[in-house]
C-alpha cells in the first residue's frame, strides 16, 4: 500500500473506534474502507472483527476504570448474545448482504423516530426494568441481535443500545458500557468463525485495530464527561446516517 493509505485506515479506525463505542455503526466506514482497499467483502467483514475486539478491550476498560460498567448484566446477556453471533458468523460466511442491508436501514428509521419522540427514556433509563433480571423475552432478544452481530456487524451496538435502553432499563451511558462488554466478548467467538473459514487479513485488521483502540478511549471518556444528553444527539446522527446508507440514499 501506498504511505498515505497506511494513516487514512489509522484515521479511518479512530472515528470509526469513536462512533461504534458512543452508538454504533462504525463499521460502514472501516468495511467499505476495507473494501476499498481489495479485499473481497467476506473478507472484508471478517477482518473488521479484529479492531472492533481490540476497539472494545479498550473502551470496556476505560467503563469499568470510570465505575459505569454492570460486569454481571454484561456477561449474562452476552450469553445468548454470544451464541448468535456464532450463528450470524456462520451464515456470513456464503450469504449476500444486500437484503439484510435493507431490512436493516428501515428498522434504523423507525429506530430514529423512536430516539427523537422519546428522548427521556434514552436519558434516564428505567429503574423499573433496571433490577428485574433478564427473561425469556431479554434472552430471545439479545440472541437475536447476536446473530445479526456476528452476521456483519455494522449497527449492531445501536441494536444494543436499544435493547439496554427499552429492554433492561440503562441510561445511555452505562448502556454503552455494558454494549462494549457484550460486542467484545460475541466478537470473540465470531471472529474464530471467519478464521477458520480463512477470511481474515490479520496484517490489515491489526493496522485499523490500533486508530480503533485509541477511538475507543476517547469515545469512553466523552461519554462519562460528556453524559447521556450528549450521546443521544451523537446518536441520533449515527442512526440516520446509517439508515440512508443502508438503504442507498448516499453517494458513499
Amino acid at each position: 500500500m501506498a504511505w498515505y493509505l497506511y494513516l487514512l485506515a489509522i484515521l479511518a479506525g479512530t472515528l470509526a473506534g469513536f462512533i461504534n463505542t458512543l452508538a454504533g455503526s462504525g463499521s460502514l466506514i472501516t468495511l467499505p474502507f476495507l473494501i476499498f482497499l481489495g479485499l473481497p467483502p467476506t473478507v472484508a467483514n471478517g477482518t473488521n472483527r479484529i479492531g472492533v475486539l481490540f476497539q472494545t478491550m479498550v473502551s470496556s476498560t476505560s467503563f469499568h476504570r470510570k465505575g459505569v460498567l454492570d460486569w454481571r448484566a454484561g456477561l449474562i446477556l452476552a450469553i445468548p448474545a454470544t451464541f448468535g453471533s456464532i450463528l450470524g458468523a456462520r451464515i456470513a460466511v456464503d450469504i449476500d448482504e444486500e437484503m439484510m442491508q435493507t431490512v436493516i436501514g428501515v428498522v434504523m428509521v423507525i429506530m430514529l423516530m423512536i430516539i427523537i419522540v422519546r428522548p427521556n427514556r434514552w436519558l434516564e433509563g428505567s429503574s423499573e426494568l433496571l433490577f428485574r433480571r433478564p427473561g425469556i423475552k431479554e434472552i430471545l432478544l439479545f440472541f437475536a441481535i447476536g446473530v445479526y452481530g456476528g452476521f456483519i456487524q455494522a449497527g449492531v451496538g445501536i441494536f444494543l443500545l436499544a435493547g439496554l435502553v427499552l429492554g433492561v432499563g440503562y441510561d445511555l451511558v452505562r448502556a454503552n458500557a455494558v454494549k462494549s462488554l457484550i460486542i467484545m466478548i460475541f466478537t470473540v467467538a465470531a471472529l474464530a468463525v471467519f478464521v477458520a473459514n480463512d477470511q481474515v487479513v490479520w496484517s490489515l485488521g491489526l493496522l485499523m485495530a490500533v486508530g480503533q483502540m485509541i477511538g475507543g478511549w476517547l469515545g469512553a471518556t466523552f461519554a462519562v464527561e460528556k453524559g447521556a444528553v450528549w450521546v443521544r444527539r451523537l446518536l441520533i446522527v449515527v442512526v440516520a446516517v446509517a439508515a440512508a446508507q443502508l438503504l442507498g440514499l448516499t453517494p458513499f
